[in-house]
């Protein structure tokens, strides 16, 4: 079986399993142009020419501008950058529309307020876009790139950080607006996503966000791969551990 085929057999099993997908859905897929998000796209367009269940997909890049927060720092001159052709052109190839959105966010603490981390904000504002364009679209689910180890990641992060058993939801059902959120990609494991990405050539974005290593997450991998050399089962224990106190779906 080659990566592919694997990769694809288990993107279709997580669809079955958590049912990702209903009929007539109108999908909206968050298109960041890394490799998860291309390979989502990629499979999400694939999957919906077998008509089984009947639903459509877009997409949508969210471009971030970091002027704001950089006209008084050392790193004034780092451009966070997408190639948005080539993504113009992977969707197209695909038959699938693509929204673009350029927008910003404020890095500066209100008066009295504790200052957020960059990352939170980004990921904040990026997300209200996605919500407000699956929206306008009247899109019934959005679906992010997060694989299996996202999941995991997130999962030792909450724990080790914040104190509590959580992580991303594979299907959340969101209660203030009529949107789903799905992770397809919740199964695969990133090695082959990034194998996979290799063999087909995806592009990688040309510049990469100048706040990438001031999170948690490194941290986080890293912990995760050393209990993987202490035990190669320790992927699936933490999944099932997820999977009997109903992490993974929130109805």
């Amino acid at each position: 079986m080659t990566i592919g085929e694997r990769l694809w057999k288990t993107f279709n099993k997580a669809l079955g399993q958590y049912q990702l997908i209903d009929e007539d859905d109108h999908i909206l897929v968050g298109l960041s142009g890394g490799k998860d998000s291309l390979l989502l796209l990629e499979f999400l367009a694939r999957r919906a020419k077998i008509h089984v269940p009947h639903f459509t997909v877009e997409a949508l890049h969210v471009r971030m501008d970091f002027s704001k927060q950089h006209k008084n720092q050392s790193f004034v001159d780092t451009h966070y950058e997408t190639n948005t052709s080539y993504l113009q052109h992977f969707c197209d190839q695909l038959g699938v529309p693509l929204h673009i959105v350029t927008t910003s966010f404020d890095g500066n603490p209100k008066p009295h307020t504790k200052q957020k981390p960059p990352c939170f904000l980004c990921s904040w504002e990026r997300r209200k876009q996605l919500f407000n364009v699956a929206q306008e679209l009247h899109c019934t689910k959005i679906a992010l790139g997060h694989h299996q180890d996202d999941i995991i990641h997130t999962a030792l992060m909450n724990l080790t950080f914040q104190g509590h058993f959580s992580t991303m939801p594979v299907l959340l059902r969101m209660k203030k607006m009529p949107l789903t959120i799905i992770r397809p990609l919740c199964l695969c494991h990133e090695d082959d996503i990034r194998l996979y990405a290799k063999e087909h050539h995806y592009e990688k974005q040309l510049k990469l966000c100048p706040y990438e290593h001031e999170t948690n997450r490194a941290t986080a991998r890293e912990l995760f791969a050393r209990m993987e050399q202490l035990n190669p089962e320790a992927r699936y224990c933490i999944w099932r551990a997820l999977e009997s106190y109903n992490k993974l779906t929130e109805y």
